[in-house]
């Protein structure tokens, strides 16, 4: 052992003498039942449903066992059939995708005129749209349906995606508004130095480093439409035109409540969810941590 292996360095003020390091052990090294204790029984309380919903979904009905064997798949086969899920999937589908890019469209041109121009009141416009974030949506339903039946568009699948595209908008706005302060200025200039305009700049230049952002906002967007209930169920009349949400209420009758059927609706309801939280979480994170960061 040399002379530099004895050498601890501490800190300035620390106090020195032969239990310090000890000491520093005892405080910097967390035992590890400390750390996976809470996070099992986290783990538990969160999978536990997901569990007892697959269990209803594939055990035989009228079964009692804890364990879905043998599986079968007739919940399935009866709400994808039987009960019209398979239409409910393709409006809800319709309506996510529609909602998404018209939610990313508009938010991408409101977020780049709020981050990269000047103009009267603008302080007041983003608060207000701060403050509408605190309206529930219960509230716009009066004023959207007399206009949509002005517009002869009740029982229309766009009425759906301009409500859900509406509700979305203004924290979709301001999060691409900072995504886009993120983005050095001096990088359009240098495009218009070059020749291009300013939409071509924009193109080129600041869209390729917005693709975070615009993936954390169109899949918030997709999300939220995907599982929104209140306006498919108040837009929407005919059964050919319901959604997932809607569909799901219809399963459960005034007198008894099929669980097998339910539950089966359930997961048809949330594996699209997963699935594109899986394949974008990377993504949706890093946009969410540099929306949230002025620049």
């Amino acid at each position: 052992m040399t002379v530099l292996d004895r050498i601890e360095v501490r800190p300035a003020g620390a106090p020195v003498g032969p239990g310090t390091r000890h000491r520093r052990r005892a405080w910097d090294e967390v035992p590890r039942w400390q750390i996976y204790l809470p996070l099992g029984a986290y783990l538990v309380f969160t999978l536990v449903p997901f569990y007892w919903i697959l269990l209803f979904a594939l055990r035989p009905a009228g079964s009692t066992s804890l364990v879905p064997w043998p599986m079968t798949g007739e919940h399935f086969a009866k709400v994808w059939s039987e009960r019209g899920f398979a239409t409910y999937f393709q409006n809800s589908l319709l309506i996510g995708l529609a909602t998404l890019v018209t939610t990313t469209v508009v938010a991408l041109a409101g977020g780049y005129a709020l981050a990269r121009f000047e103009f009267r009141f603008k302080k007041g416009f983003m608060l207000a749209l701060l403050c509408s974030q605190f309206v529930p949506g219960a509230l716009l339903l009066v004023p959207l349906f007399q206009i949509f039946a002005g517009l002869r568009m009740i029982n229309s699948l766009g009425s759906v995606v301009i409500a859900e595209t509406v509700f979305q908008l203004p924290l979709s706005m301001i999060l691409i508004s900072g995504f886009i302060r993120n983005v050095p200025y001096s990088l359009e200039e240098a495009a218009w130095v070059d020749g291009c305009g300013r939409f071509t700049a924009f193109r080129i230049v600041v869209l390729p480093l917005l693709r975070p952002g615009l993936v954390a906002v169109g899949s918030f967007a997709f999300v939220h439409a995907w599982n929104h209930f209140l306006f498919a169920l108040m837009f929407l009349n005919s059964q050919e035109k319901q959604t997932i949400p809607v569909g799901l209420n219809t399963l459960m009758g005034a007198d008894s409540v099929d669980l097998g059927a339910l539950a089966a609706g359930g997961v048809i309801a949330a594996v699209p969810v997963v699935i594109v939280f899986a394949f974008i979480q990377k993504w949706l994170v890093t946009g969410f941590s540099a929306g949230a960061v002025k620049g």
